[in-house]
């Protein structure tokens, strides 16, 4: 019998090849366990929300009018949202062709993309055109969007770290195109050397694959370092050198847990190196509003900056995104909120700050309370999380454990992952998901519970750490601590 189009055999083996690790095998029994009435705690994913962060009040209150544009006719409007609120609700109705129910541009608002392009030249210091800005359903569509455009077959190769944010190889591979690795070095606390992504193009090369793009995720997910400037240089140079498209994953930007490196954007790095450089290597820059202290990420609001782009590739992006229409209204008006938050003398200035301010130095300590908490472990050693959302431990995995992940035919740091699950009902991402070296380990875990929780929850995990250890250990292992 001939096999039917959606029956599993004769799917497209693109789709049956891409691997999306941060919603696999462990978030699935997580949530069977959850079904059968265990508490689970979710740190697989970067969903500050769901793990009890409370929204900023006043892009919920601009939206919530802009949402139901009647209460603005109440007479007692005034009486329950503040005046600044409701000049901007007006202002972002007044940018749309008829409020949040209508379609946008294909790119995003206009008058929201001059707000992003603006934020950009205050960031950077230099001018930012709207015209290549594009306001997307969250950072990942973007990216999604700019593959896209890259990976004509399976001899294209995107060069990616590792270890990696899953949705790089998911796409590469959705698409047909071949991940190029780098490896990011633990010991140099996940730092990049120049000479590994020669050594990676080289042998790419070698094998008849045409690398075509870089990426960075700065700051780090999952390994949450921070790329100095000097780190920059170097690679815009080589993606000078080698004609590479360099895709920025900037998504982190306001995560900063030290003062040593704050964020610096890939488009400052360039402008100032000049030319060449600043008029010859293309580069695409992502953001988000699911991230930093604001984490609205069922919201799906994001952009990208298009840098030495030809106009003609410009128009071929834009004819792909207009097949979608129109990138979610109301998250375009969060990122134009998040881009032009409210300044000093406006109502609602002080409360913003006080709330912002707040969640960036808990997410500091929570950081160092993991950081401390997991290098107090036998056998887990773990880089100080300098930004973003995560820790990215290594497990020393003694050989009698790997023996026993390979015997239940399970990746052994996946057969760790879901023992810590069972036993504790903490929900992490084994390393696998993101690329490891061969015969190391590693797990993911948010820093995103609750700052009173976080002791009880780095004791559950040493707990359950000295018995795996003691069951499978024979004395092996150290402990940096």
């Amino acid at each position: 019998m001939s096999l039917k189009a959606l029956d599993y055999e004769s799917l497209n083996e693109n789709v049956k090849n891409c691997q999306y690790a941060v919603r696999g095998e462990l978030y699935l029994r997580a949530s069977e366990l959850q079904k059968e009435g265990k508490k689970i705690i979710f740190t697989n994913v970067g969903n500050p929300h769901a793990l009890g962060q409370k929204p900023l009040t006043f892009p919920r209150q601009v939206v919530a009018l802009c949402q139901a544009p009647f209460l603005l006719d109440n007479p007692n409007v005034g009486m329950i949202f503040p005046a600044d609120a409701i000049a901007r609700a007006k202002h972002y109705l007044s940018l749309t062709s008829g409020g949040l129910g209508a379609y946008s541009d294909s790119r995003g608002l206009p008058g929201v993309r001059k707000e992003v392009a603006e934020f950009i030249k205050r960031r950077d210091g230099y001018p930012s055109d709207p015209e290549l800005i594009f306001l997307t359903d969250g950072a990942s569509k973007g990216v999604m969007q700019i593959l896209n455009c890259i990976i004509r077959d399976q001899k294209d190769g995107i060069l990616v770290p590792v270890p990696q944010y899953p949705l790089y190889s998911a796409t590469i591979s959705l698409l047909g195109g071949t991940l190029v690795p780098y490896y990011l070095e633990e010991t140099d606390n996940w730092g990049l050397d120049v000479n590994n992504l020669r050594q990676s193009v080289a042998q790419a090369r070698s094998q008849g694959i045409t690398v075509r793009a870089m990426v960075i995720i700065n700051t780090g997910n999952p390994t949450g370092q921070c790329l100095s400037e000097a780190n920059l240089r170097e690679i815009l140079r080589f993606c000078c050198d080698e004609r590479l498209v360099l895709l920025g994953d900037e998504v982190y930007q306001q995560n900063i847990y030290q003062d040593e490196r704050p964020f610096i954007s890939s488009k400052k790095v360039l402008m100032d190196m000049g030319v060449p450089f600043s008029k010859e290597v293309q580069l695409i820059s992502f953001h988000t509003v699911s991230k930093g202290y604001w984490g609205e990420c069922g919201q799906r609001g994001g952009y990208f900056e298009m840098t030495n782009i030809p106009p003609r590739t410009v128009e071929e992006i834009y004819k792909v995104a207009s097949i979608a229409l129109s990138p979610n209204v109301s998250a375009q008006i969060f990122m134009g909120l998040m881009v032009s938050p409210p300044k000093p003398g406006d109502i609602s200035y002080d409360q913003f700050v006080r709330e912002s301010k707040g969640i960036l130095e808990s997410l500091r300590r929570r950081a160092r309370i993991m950081t401390d908490g997991f290098n107090s472990c036998k056998n887990v050693v773990c880089n100080f999380t300098d930004g973003a959302m995560y820790s990215f431990p290594q497990i020393k995995l003694p050989p009698k454990a790997i023996q026993a992940a390979k015997q239940a035919g399970k990746v052994p740091d996946v057969f760790y992952c879901l023992k810590l699950l069972e036993a504790t009902g903490i929900s992490t991402v084994p390393g696998s998901g993101f690329g490891q070296k061969e015969g190391v380990f590693h797990l993911r875990t948010t820093i995103l519970p609750a700052e009173e929780e976080m002791p009880e929850i780095m004791e559950s995990f040493k707990k359950f750490n000295d018995e795996f250890m003691s069951q499978y250990g024979d004395n092996f292992g150290y402990s940096r601590m």
